[in-house]
């Protein structure tokens, strides 16, 4: 019988800020090609890609800088990143009148949901491999699995988070909806330094993800 084609959907943002919340910086520093083949193990699954998709923080300088690393390292993996943009939005206090500029994270959502659905038309995947929790890609899982129902949708929660409701429902909610362990990043780590097949330096390890001491 043969492999089960896998790609992987990896929701950036959802997945980073979830790490972040729980001061886990390693975590970071994590391969997801090697995070995404625990939930997809050969030989009976087939990881034939990993989508990426984030956007660069352009105005922070070191979060930049640190992202850009990871980019470098993610692409040695194999994994190809998929560049939404931020927006400048202006916001306001309603009671002191005091007014800034914030920025607002734009294409991300859309990106995933055209990358899955477009998948699933071009017949690149049997599974889909969606690491989110977040409700606005209900739409794209509803439509893969209502045009496909031969395809199939496993939802990995990032960890510390759940998902929705509403995506748990429209995946299918039980075998279909899984929660992300320490244990599965800790395994997927990428080493200080990262080089290409011939030993070429490629990206080395900020030093906020060091992991931390014994």
């Amino acid at each position: 019988m043969p492999a089960v084609r896998v790609t992987a959907f990896v929701d950036g943002f959802n997945f980073y800020h979830a790490i972040d919340s729980l001061g886990l910086h390693h975590l970071k520093w994590v391969n997801l090609r090697s995070l995404c083949e625990q939930f997809a193990p050969h030989p009976q699954f087939e990881l034939t890609d990993v989508l990426y998709f984030s956007a660069f923080a352009t105005w922070r300088p070191d979060p930049y800088k640190r992202h850009r690393e990871y980019l470098k390292a993610l692409k040695q993996a194999e994994v190809t990143p998929v560049m939404g943009r931020f927006k400048p939005k202006d916001r306001s206090c309603f009671k002191c009148g005091h007014t800034w500029q914030d920025h607002e994270e734009k294409e991300t959502d859309v990106n995933i949901a055209l990358q899955m659905v477009r998948g699933a038309f071009a017949d690149l995947y049997d599974r889909a491999l969606l690491v989110s929790g977040d409700s606005d890609l209900v739409p794209a899982v509803k439509m893969v699995l209502s045009e496909f129902p031969s395809k199939q949708i496993r939802v990995i929660a990032p960890l510390g988070r759940g998902y929705s409701m509403d995506l748990y429902r429209a995946a299918g909610g039980g075998k279909s909806c899984k929660k992300m362990k320490q244990i599965h990043l800790e395994r997927s780590l990428f080493p200080r330094e990262v080089v290409d097949s011939v030993g070429h330096l490629v990206a080395i390890r900020p030093e906020k993800y060091e992991p931390p001491g014994p």
